[in-house]
């Protein structure tokens, strides 16, 4: 079920259980007045020009959308080379019951989906971690994790943009910048992206 909600004086947030399928419908047959749409969750933030089309017109037309495959507004699948060195890596095989090499073939055998972006610029969450792999975040965050580093959390798993303070439990890194402001698209994983990441030796 679809719920769209008035949010400020330019915009709507719409709950719905496929972001990324509704997402997906909208850049297919874009709406009139529509200027950015920004995925979360559970809820699709959507922009509009309220010179270009009224409230009542955009919450009618919202709640008549429906989702569709989101690979077919977003084919991109990018593939991260990873060296599985990370200093959680062992931590977390004994938290799930695998050996490490367990640990490594489940992460890496997963195409994953990026569904969105938050904590910091290029910090996309990846959906599809294998339920073996859930994990809550660390009891203390660590003040400094190193940019490229592979990480988990709960359901999801995730590329740092930047060093920065992090809770999430390290598997491994990768030398790919994921946020590259010299890029016509800084972002790498934009929500949507398919991921998979490339074992390396």
């Amino acid at each position: 079920m679809t719920e769209v909600l008035r949010y400020g004086g330019s915009a709507a947030l719409v709950e719905t259980s496929d972001v990324l399928g509704f997402q997906a419908a909208l850049e297919l047959s874009p709406l009139v007045g529509v200027v950015e749409l920004v995925p979360a969750a559970q809820t699709l933030l959507v922009r509009y020009d309220p010179s270009a089309t009224s409230w009542d017109t955009l919450a009618s037309s919202l709640r008549s959308v429906s989702s569709v495959d989101s690979s077919v507004a977003s084919p991109a699948t990018v593939t991260l080379p990873v060296r599985y060195d990370g200093s959680d890596l062992n931590l977390v095989a004994a938290a799930s019951s695998l050996t490490a090499a367990e640990v490594v073939q489940r992460h890496s055998s997963v195409t994953y989906v990026a569904a969105f972006c938050g904590f910091a610029p290029g910090f996309a969450y990846l959906t599809g971690l294998d339920p073996a792999l859930h994990l809550p975040r660390r009891p203390t965050p660590r003040t400094r994790v190193p940019s490229g580093a592979i990480a988990i959390a709960g359901a999801y798993t995730a590329v740092y943009p930047h060093p920065s303070p992090g809770g999430w439990h390290l598997l491994g890194h990768t030398m790919t910048p994921v946020w590259d402001t010299d890029r016509g698209q800084p972002n790498l994983l934009v929500p949507g992206t398919r991921v998979r990441f490339e074992v390396l030796q």
